[in-house]
Order: C-alpha cells, then sequence, then structure tokens
C-alpha cells in the first residue's frame, strides 16, 4: 500500500509539469503583444506629421498599455512557473529581476491586481483624452470599472495583510 501511495505522489507531484504548456503560451502571447506593438509603433511614426496632437496622445497611451500587459504577462510568466513548476535557474545572472523567485502566490495575486489597475488607469485615460468620441453612459462604465477595480485590489491587499500575508518580495521587515 505504501509503494502505490508513493506512485500516486509522484505521479500528481510531477503533474505540475501540465502547466508547463499554459507559461510556454504566454512567451508565444508576449510576441504576439511585441509584433501589434511594433505595428502600432510604425503607424504612428509614418502618421507622426499628419496626425493630430490628441491621435498621437492616443496612439502613445497604446503602446504604453501594450508595454503594461506585456510586464503583467512576465510577472505571471515568472512566477507562476517559479511557484507552480520548477524554479528557474539563472544561474546568478546579472539581470535576474530582484523580485523573482520572491513573489509567492498571494504576492503574485497583488501585483496582478495591481497591474490591472494601472492597464484600466491607462484605458480610462485614453477615454479622457477622446472623450468627445464617448457617450456619458459608456464613460460611466468605463470609471465605474476603474473604481470596482480599485476597491478589488485595496481589499486584496487588506485581506493579505490580515491573513498574515508576506512582503511580496520587498525585503521590508513590517509584516
Amino acid at each position: 500500500m505504501k509503494r502505490i501511495e508513493h506512485v500516486l505522489e509522484v505521479l500528481i507531484f510531477n503533474s505540475r509539469w501540465l502547466l508547463a504548456p499554459f507559461y510556454l503560451g504566454l512567451v508565444v502571447a508576449v510576441a504576439m503583444l511585441l509584433v501589434k506593438f511594433t505595428q502600432e509603433f510604425l503607424h504612428v511614426l509614418f502618421h507622426l506629421f499628419t496626425s493630430s496632437e490628441s491621435e498621437v496622445v492616443l496612439a502613445i497611451l497604446t503602446l504604453v498599455d501594450m508595454s503594461l500587459v506585456a510586464n503583467l504577462l512576465l510577472i505571471i510568466i515568472f512566477s507562476g512557473y517559479e511557484n507552480f513548476v520548477s524554479k528557474i535557474d539563472t544561474a546568478g545572472h546579472e539581470d535576474r529581476p530582484e523580485w523573482m523567485g520572491k513573489v509567492d502566490f498571494s504576492g503574485l495575486k497583488v501585483k496582478l491586481i495591481a497591474s490591472i489597475v494601472a492597464i484600466s488607469a491607462i484605458e480610462l485615460l485614453k477615454s479622457f483624452v477622446n472623450v468627445a468620441a464617448l457617450e456619458d453612459r459608456q464613460l460611466m462604465w468605463k470609471v465605474g470599472i476603474h473604481v470596482t477595480l480599485i476597491v478589488s485590489g485595496v481589499l486584496f491587499a487588506i485581506m493579505d495583510r490580515i491573513s498574515g500575508g508576506t512582503n511580496h518580495g520587498a525585503d521590508d521587515k513590517s509584516h
């Protein structure tokens, strides 16, 4: 019976590798986002002198938005892979992000919601720059969703603190 239990535990433990294709898919998603980023960058570059100021600002905000989404994907890829699959052996590489390997699942949730709030803020800013093209109801919904995301983020952070969460990779020992 002990042998069956051991085989079962090994099988369950090794099942974590089933997540690896998900993280590889997210790496491909970052590459896809890079293609769209490059396309948008070239579009704004080629139309720079014929575009209005607000069109250029909207295009730049779109680039910032895509950059934030790419950052979010990398946080999910690195943290998720290290938390659920295997440690990433970078052999002390000088470019290894300081937070890598220190963000647990709780910290990942907080970083995730913070990134989503930042992306939502960029989208809201784009709406304000182009406010004439929106109906009041559309703007109200965008503001409402953004406020909901902010409140959710604050509640996640409060719940994490109450439950004795970690310091999310910071060297701060105040928790």
